[in-house]
């Protein structure tokens, strides 16, 4: 019986593998970090044969402890926009440009319009890798005219695993050459950078079986022989999947180094407010919001100033708990302190590079647990900015968000994010649910469940809920009206820093 199967998360820092039961209960798992470069400000780049290596050892680890004769399939998600240029024996002619990268100002500039935004559901930025692309054609020419194949990360895995060039509609449509309205790569964008569709891979269905594992590849990671290979997603739809999400009216929310935020759609629709993906569901739609200030900004005010060393004290808790618990203390607002969190620019729905984090009404009565709170709620007063846009776009209401990352382990963050957001936060039960989307593709292409929606259901589900707190809410209702104003008063003075520091 054939009733296991794994499921490979290929992210921006690691590859981990997990072997998932019909439950969607993590049978094992394993996980293999790898670099990222950053040779030049504003650039991010991997070497993707470190994607290989990171998921070979994963996989082999995770099977180790389980019985292979019932793993049925094996599925991967993977990080977006990341893609690699290969010759025409499938070895990579550069290192893989990854999704972080924004050197593609200029390209995103002179290109970046509303017909590519309507083609592609993308609003202009330097995230879709089509920018890079125009990029590469101008600075690295070379490397364009030598290119056998452009891959995203899960195209470049499965080639790996089946020997095929093939990878899901829903991978390669975050590179941004996908036209959304026919899940099929539009010519013109193609041949803007140079390309044409036998240098890219096979598009397939999300969720269908793509090919089978290759022999020696199964040897290798220790899998059953004929294995099947089932097409997944990129990690954000997958995260969708994962937590259960496949009708319109909730929302997940991936408080990770990035906060990205995410509804259903059966309707194709575009916006500035949002961007817009093809779904773990064929023929459906995801609609994004997302910043790139979370965790990493309470993560460079640990680094930078907090000065606390918990190992060093002998206490078994981290620097970020300490300052929880202290922020935990002060009332909703910190004091008059807020936080504008664009530590890495302004993404949806301002799409504006030059943007910097700001913290305003600073006092000497401020200290480090005013900053961190003031950190924990300005993300959450963005995502309210950027959850109203988008509902206010599409029409569609939000009523409940399913908080998943590292973030939600915060219970105070969780309870700010609820009070703020005015909605309901509830806590995914599995950590690994971008992860257990990839799993739930799986399970449903072998028939271990017989829809993507019963497997989403059967699979996922939740642990602990925050409701928002009346008092809390009208106090962050007040501060709210404040913080919308803070951006829209600050953006020419972040363009002049910009050009004065260029």
């Amino acid at each position: 019986m054939r009733d296991y199967v794994i499921a490979i998360d290929c992210s921006t820092t690691a590859a981990k593998a997990v072997v998932w039961n019909a439950a969607g209960e993590a049978l094992s798992q394993e996980r293999r970090a790898f670099p990222l470069s950053q040779p030049r400000p504003g650039w991010g780049e991997q070497n993707a044969e470190d994607w290989w290596s990171a998921t070979t050892t994963a996989v082999q680890r995770a099977v180790q402890t389980v019985d292979t004769s019932r793993i049925g399939a094996i599925c991967i998600t993977h990080q977006r926009e990341s893609f690699v240029c290969l010759d025409r024996t499938g070895k990579p002619l550069r290192p893989a440009m990854l999704w972080l990268d924004t050197r593609a100002t200029e390209e995103v500039e002179k290109h970046g319009s509303e017909e590519v935004h309507r083609i592609t559901g993308k609003p202009a930025n330097p995230t879709p890798a089509w920018y890079k692309l125009l990029w590469l054609a101008t600075h690295e020419p070379d490397v364009v005219e030598r290119i056998g194949h452009v891959v995203d990360v899960g195209g470049f895995l499965l080639e790996r695993l089946t020997g095929e060039f093939v990878t899901s509609w829903g991978s390669a449509d975050p590179l941004g050459v996908v036209d959304l309205t026919t899940f099929d790569y539009d010519e013109g964008l193609l041949k803007a950078v140079g390309l044409d569709r036998s240098q890219l891979p096979t598009l397939a269905p999300p969720g269908s079986v793509v090919g089978t594992v290759r022999d020696d590849v199964a040897a290798q990671l220790g899998l059953p022989a004929d294995l099947p290979v089932v097409a997944g997603v990129g990690d954000g739809q997958a995260a969708q999947l994962g937590t259960g999400i496949t009708a319109p009216g909730r929302a997940y929310l991936n408080l990770g180094s990035g906060v990205v935020s995410g509804t259903f759609s059966n309707e194709y629709s575009y916006g500035r407010e949002y961007r817009t993906l093809a779904a773990a569901v064929p023929g459906a739609y995801t609609l994004e919001t997302f910043m790139g200030g979370g965790t990493v900004n309470l993560a460079w005010f640990v680094e930078k100033f907090s000065g606390l060393d918990t190992r060093a004290l002998g206490l078994d808790v981290t620097p970020e708990q300490v300052l929880e618990t202290a922020a935990a203390q002060l009332p909703p607002g910190a004091e008059g302190l807020l936080a504008l969190p664009y530590w890495t620019g302004a993404l949806t729905p301002y799409w504006d590079h030059d943007a910097r984090g700001v913290l305003l009404g600073i006092t000497g009565r401020h200290g480090k647990s005013h900053v961190y709170r003031a950190l924990l709620e300005g993300v959450a007063f963005e995502q309210r900015f950027l959850t109203t846009g988008a509902e206010e776009a599409v029409g569609t209401p939000v009523s409940d968000v399913i908080a998943l990352g590292g973030g939600s382990r915060s219970r105070i963050w969780c309870q700010i994010i609820a009070d703020v957001m005015q909605r309901r936060v509830t806590v995914v039960r599995e950590p690994e649910s971008t992860c257990l989307g990839a799993g739930m593709l799986a399970a449903h292409a072998i028939g271990i469940h017989d829809s993507l929606q019963a497997a989403s259901e059967a699979m996922s589900g939740t642990s602990s809920s925050f409701e928002p707190d009346p008092k809390a809410a009208a106090a962050y209702d007040r501060l709210y009206d404040v913080y919308r104003d803070l951006y829209p008063s600050t953006r020419g003075v972040f363009a002049r820093l910009a050009e004065a520091t260029r």
